[in-house]
């Protein structure tokens, strides 16, 4: 793509100077501005998309992206439609997200692009997988795994065979900035995401809990539901209303301390009522087996990792490998490893 002279023409050759213009008008002088784009490899800009959007567009058209709607965001293989998927979360957040940045005037864009790339370096079976397979690292090679720094290899590395998407600046240091185990994103805009991940997911997740039985509505804590609403819906709302407005004052993102400390002691209910309830941990077991084994398999089998792997060392390929998988793929290379097949009559 650096090489690539995108059409021109009337709308094309004015659109740059366009979108800078209404941006330097419209949004607030805290927002982060579209253009420049630093990239790595240096582009030509396209006339119809700002850089943000282009972002956004190698995105969702990536590999990753796709394969999000088979990997798990809390419940594994649940039996109904209705429960979220890493995908699913991923759109939540962004939308969100957008609804924040527009009302603070920021750059809706850039937020856009970090909420749909935030989470594609998550490996199957959620976070659970996450720790299965940062315990493999450890334990073999004294290294370790983090789902936002994976997310960043899969768009600097691994997508379009080994090329990556050459992302701008901005949006690479939202993604890998997301997680409360990152440093802080550089941008007001990586700020939102990182905030308004852990609003959507303690909220779906309660509503997911709920559908699974593992919780009633009249289970959860009094005091927070009686501060932040006593409807996923209504929860959102006053999360979103309490950012915006203690935001725009502080010039920051921030929260309120009464809305905040709710939102915080929900958290605490979900991890223990439903991410550490015995039901759960028991299944950990189960999907750490599972990863174990193919850490293993391909660490003593590295000739069986396909060639759309990069070249690296042995622990970087195997955790490239794996972490890609969706559930499905990983369970049914983990039955294939271990399940005897029936001779043919």
């Amino acid at each position: 793509m650096a090489g690539y002279q995108h059409p021109g023409g009337p709308v094309a050759d004015a659109f740059a100077q366009r979108v800078q213009v209404r941006e330097e008008a419209e949004l607030s002088p805290l927002a982060t501005r579209s253009y420049p784009a630093i990239r790595a490899r240096p582009e030509t800009d396209c006339g119809l998309r700002t850089p943000f959007q282009r972002d956004r567009d190698r995105i969702v058209h990536s590999k990753a992206f796709r394969r999000l709607k088979d990997k798990t965001q809390v419940f594994v293989a649940p039996s109904g439609d209705h429960y979220r998927t890493r995908l699913t979360h991923t759109l939540e957040v962004t939308q969100v997200s957008r609804t924040v940045a527009r009302a603070l005037r920021l750059n809706e864009d850039l937020v856009e692009a970090i909420g749909l790339g935030h989470d594609l370096g998550h490996p199957p079976f959620g976070h659970i997988g996450e720790e299965a397979l940062d315990r493999c690292l450890a334990e073999r090679f004294g290294s370790a795994f983090l789902h936002h720094e994976h997310s960043l290899r899969v768009v600097d590395t691994l997508e379009r065979d080994g090329q990556g998407l050459n992302l701008t600046l901005p949006v690479r240091d939202g993604i890998v900035g997301h997680s409360g185990r990152a440093r802080e994103p550089s941008t007001l805009e990586g700020k939102i995401v990182r905030l308004v991940d852990r609003i959507a997911y303690i909220n779906h997740d309660i509503d997911d809990a709920v559908r699974a039985g593992v919780i009633a509505p009249a289970d959860l804590p009094a005091r927070p539901i009686e501060v932040l609403g006593d409807t996923g819906p209504r929860r959102i709302d006053t999360l979103v209303h309490d950012l915006v407005e203690h935001s725009e004052r502080a010039g920051d993102i921030a929260q309120g301390e009464e809305i905040g400390g709710a939102m915080s002691d929900l958290r605490t209910y979900m991890f223990d009522r439903v991410y550490l309830r015995p039901e759960t941990t028991r299944e950990h077991s189960k999907i750490d087996r599972v990863v174990r084994s193919l850490f293993d398999h391909y660490c003593e089998h590295p000739e069986e990792i396909p060639d759309s792997i990069p070249p690296g060392d042995l622990a970087r390929r195997v955790t490239d490998w794996i972490a890609g998988m969706t559930d499905r793929y990983c369970i049914r290379v983990f039955e294939a490893l271990s399940v005897p097949v029936a001779f043919a009559p």
